[in-house]
């Protein structure tokens, strides 16, 4: 299976649904947060908020991590959360540095799952999970496949060229 999502054309193809369909979640998603003043401490005060009780949603150690530290810097989550997801959707759609912008948008979609918002969430975890695994297949078909190889040259000539001077 993981060979058929790294090294497959189908696959590549078929990822292109999954990176639009995850891509637009995160644009729309961000696009609103970026244009309409977003505000994440209410959002934050509610999860903590979730972390008691008999069965919490919200785990204690995830509690204390949004108080003692996303609360009190929520203009710096305010800023991350609304361009991050905003970037990775962007990101996915046109198919450039997927790999790592999968693996972005795994991390929100992990964080705003541990702070005990479901909504389509687990679902994107899943699609970002193949997107991820498949690795530069995935962007194949996007701007990976003209950005990718300069990059690996370029990674390649400053090896070579520390080689020489050592």
């Amino acid at each position: 299976m993981v060979k058929f999502l790294r090294e497959n054309k189908i696959a590549s193809a078929i990822l292109v649904l999954f990176r639009l369909y995850v891509g637009w979640q995160f644009l729309h998603a961000g696009w609103g947060k970026v244009t309409g003043g977003f505000d994440a401490s209410g959002y934050l005060k509610g999860a903590i908020g979730k972390a008691t009780g008999d069965h919490p949603a919200v785990q204690g150690w995830w509690a204390a991590f949004l108080e003692g530290f996303a609360l009190p810097n929520v203009s710096l989550f305010n800023f991350l959360v609304a361009w991050g997801e905003l970037l990775v959707g962007i990101a996915l759609i046109v198919g450039i540095f997927t790999t790592f912008s999968a693996l972005m948008g795994l991390t929100m979609n992990f964080a705003f799952l541990f702070s005990g918002t479901t909504s389509t969430n687990p679902q994107l975890v899943i699609l970002g999970v193949f997107i991820l695994v498949a690795g530069a297949n995935a962007g194949r078909f996007g701007l990976d496949y003209y950005v990718l190889p300069y990059i690996r040259q370029f990674i390649s000539k400053e090896a070579r060229d520390k080689k020489v001077t050592v």
